[in-house]
């Protein structure tokens, strides 16, 4: 009789285990990739059928592994500047892949710090956001206001929804054109569903290895001590990444200051 009941708990036990793995086996199934869910848009089905291997034959031409696995995304306002780089392993440095034109601008130099002050940010962002069916073709959502920001900025109004779009207007965002979006939104998608959570977007008042662009950023601070030392860190992140082709962690300090931590 125990050999009965041993046989029959060791028999229940491996009907639990059974059912427990076809579960997780159905779960697994029943979760779409990255890429599978953003294609149940028909708009991006067709956009990646149209641009798919056109990406291709532009990574092969650059000699880049496609797809990538990780993208970076430094935009420069002065400049109107938005640079695509690119690689395929942590150990990997990253390659620039294009230089798009920014379209449109507005504002001046300077940090964004409140609601309708018409400021593109600057600093140091991560894209937090894929919107397909964006009044301004395709849009990506940058993380503003991030930390820094929110001890910087107006407490009540900081301003918020800005993205890299297409439509070539805008009131603080980085506008590209809608084959540039549409390139820009499908190596996002790529990087998303190869696991990179985080895409980083960088954006500097100018790029620094322009000299006519450094000129006119250091006339624009001249009598601005905040911005000079706001300016100064920003240019120590650009230094670093161009000088490993690694992005640079960033500290924020408790009076919302960015850092470089080397």
């Amino acid at each position: 009789m125990v050999h009965k009941v041993d046989f029959l708990m060791k028999y229940i036990k491996l009907l639990l285990l059974f059912s427990t793995v076809v579960v997780c086996f159905h779960s697994a199934i029943a979760q779409p990739s990255f890429i599978q869910s953003q294609k149940a848009n028909t708009k991006i089905e067709q956009i990646f059928k149209q641009k798919e291997d056109t990406l291709k034959k532009q990574f092969i031409a650059a000699k880049i592994s496609f797809p990538p696995k990780q993208i970076y995304l430094r935009s420069f306002k002065y400049d109107s500047e938005l640079e695509v780089w690119v690689r395929n392993e942590v150990s990997d440095s990253f390659k620039l892949f294009k230089t798009y034109k920014v379209c449109a601008l507005s504002g001046s130099l300077g940090p964004k710090r409140i609601e309708g002050d018409f400021q593109v940010p600057e600093g140091f962002y991560h894209i937090n956001e894929f919107k397909p069916n964006s009044s301004y073709h395709l849009s990506l959502g940058i993380n503003y206001p991030n930390a820094s920001d929110e001890i910087l900025s107006d407490s009540i109004k900081p301003g918020g929804d800005i993205y890299v779009h297409g439509g070539c207007v805008t009131v603080g965002c980085i506008p590209v054109k809608d084959n540039q979006i549409e390139e820009l939104y499908l190596l996002a998608s790529y990087a998303k569903d190869k696991g990179q959570d985080f895409i980083p977007v960088h954006i500097f008042p100018v790029n620094y290895n322009s000299t006519r662009s450094f000129r006119y950023l250091a006339l624009s601070i001249k009598d601005n001590k905040e911005y000079q030392a706001f300016a100064i860190t920003l240019q120590e992140a650009f230094d670093y990444f161009n000088h490993y082709k690694k992005i640079p962690i960033i500290g924020i300090g408790s009076k919302g200051e960015y850092y470089v931590i080397k």
